[in-house]
């Protein structure tokens, strides 16, 4: 390893640990990274812990809790400890894909908008502005409709209705990048668009798009649920946590247990996401320091 490679590295080991010092001044925000690596975690190796498969059957029907089954039994025999287990594998999987279609439909629609203006930026962002004026959820739903119900075109409409908000994002901080010194240097010294783009523009703007790739990750969980619950996602028997939950609803009143316990679920990974981005907004975000 070249003096070079060693003096980056050391200088990124740096500024990682200086980021957790300031994310630990912060404790709800530092339990949202503790909750979510957690989380990880347990997805990873859910199916070697997970007690039961996911179809496979007990000798029990709709029993609470209980030492055998922590999270009671369902309608017709499987352990909801095991499939809320595995569904948190799905949920992940499901919020890392989504998140992942907007971000770089995102990025590209962004910088080429807020770099180049001009007529590029009025059609793109006029196009963002049509989808935006739907609301989320219902442009998530028609899309999923369309497409017809099932787990990879619920990903595909969570991530098409996320994309203006994350060109708009990118496009914001990539017109406040372009107008800096070291930017109009590079163009004096004949450097392409890309490398512009590339090597100086494209460095400067991670910060706002870690907050928000961080915040949406517990939207998009929340919208997945939303419509396998809605029955445009997930279709049984695959346990994600809002197609457990659309499983549930018939039973609220004589098996609540059934709801509850992927409802908490969902409920704390959202909230860990959004205490985290919020940490990671007021260490990456100069304004929202006081």
């Amino acid at each position: 390893m070249t003096v070079q490679a060693m003096s980056r590295s050391s200088r990124t080991f740096l500024r990682i640990r200086e980021g957790y010092r300031q994310l630990a001044e912060r404790r709800s925000a530092l339990f949202g990274l503790y909750f979510i690596l957690f989380l990880i975690v347990v997805a990873i190796i859910a199916p070697w812990i997970a007690p039961y498969g996911i179809d496979e059957f007990t000798d029990g029907v709709l029993e609470g809790p209980s030492w055998a089954h922590p999270f009671g039994i369902d309608q017709i025999g499987r352990d909801v400890f095991s499939r809320v287990l595995l569904g948190s594998q799905i949920s992940l999987t499901v919020g890392i894909f989504s998140v992942g279609i907007s971000l770089v439909a995102g990025i590209v629609l962004g910088i080429l908008a807020g770099y180049y203006g001009g007529w590029l930026d009025a059609v793109f962002m006029r196009i963002m502005d049509v989808v935006m004026a739907i609301p989320y959820v219902l442009l998530a739903v028609l899309i999923a409709a369309i497409l017809g119900p099932s787990l990879q075109n619920g990903i595909i409409a969570i991530g098409i209705v996320r994309v203006p908000r994350f060109a708009r994002v990118v496009r914001a901080a990539t017109m406040a990048t372009v107008r800096l010194q070291y930017v109009e240097a590079a163009r004096c010294v004949g450097a392409s668009d890309f490398r512009i783009i590339t090597r100086e523009i494209f460095p400067n703007i991670v910060g706002p798009l870690v907050i928000y790739t961080t915040l949406s990750l517990g939207e998009a969980i929340l919208a997945s649920a939303v419509l396998s619950f809605l029955g445009l996602g997930a279709q049984p028997p695959i346990p994600e946590w809002g197609a457990l939950l659309q499983e549930a609803q018939r039973y609220l009143t004589t098996a609540p247990f059934l709801s509850i316990f992927p409802g908490l679920c969902v409920f704390a990974t959202v909230l860990s996401f959004n205490l985290l981005g919020d940490g990671l907004r007021d260490i990456l975000d100069p304004k929202s320091r006081r």
